[in-house]
């Protein structure tokens, strides 16, 4: 399997063109009742690309993971994102991520496998992580990746690089 970098870049290679070409007309409008729309999700990915992205730092200056949530639904709505330009928000999730690949490709190993039994990803992270059992900054960026590709699967079908080759597609895409 290739790195968490290697495929958060492989996911912004393949999605962002993808996602630049949607109509902006489809864009502000939800899947369905009570789901986001396509600039809720990128809204919300670029709030999790700013949060993780001070994870990632701080994770290796500190010995701890312990890390702050936030309230997603709130931080969306507040920054008006379904008012946004859907080309700029693609823009500014692409080059955000770019960074993120760039900082974690230079990220020791050492410290990128390093157990931290004191976290806080059973409480932050997007899957399940015991509080008892340490973590480490390569689960964070993992978790994160995960993350990622999951909303942007929400958006445009793209294979996933999580499972085993031949699995299928995944994710939802809108009828356009």
């Amino acid at each position: 399997m290739s790195s968490p970098a290697e495929r958060l870049r492989q996911t912004v290679l393949e999605a962002a063109p993808r996602l630049e070409e949607m109509p902006e007309h489809l864009t502000a409008c939800p899947r369905a009742p009570g789901k986001w729309s396509p600039r809720k999700i990128i809204g919300h990915l670029l709030d999790s690309a700013a949060h993780n992205h001070i994870r990632f730092v701080r994770a290796q200056i500190e010995e701890d993971l312990d890390f702050a949530g936030y309230d997603q639904d709130e931080w969306v709505r507040v920054q008006a994102y379904c008012e946004s330009p859907w080309k700029e928000l693609v823009e500014l999730w692409r080059s955000y991520n770019v960074l993120l690949a760039r900082i974690v490709d230079a990220i020791p190993s050492d410290v990128l496998s390093r157990p931290r039994p004191r976290h806080s990803l059973h409480r932050i992270a997007w899957k399940s992580f015991s509080e008892k059992e340490p973590a480490s900054l390569d689960d964070l960026i993992t978790d994160y990746v995960d993350h990622l590709d999951h909303h942007v699967a929400q958006i445009v079908e793209l294979p996933r690089r999580d499972e085993a080759p031949g699995s299928g597609p995944r994710g939802i895409v809108p009828p356009l």
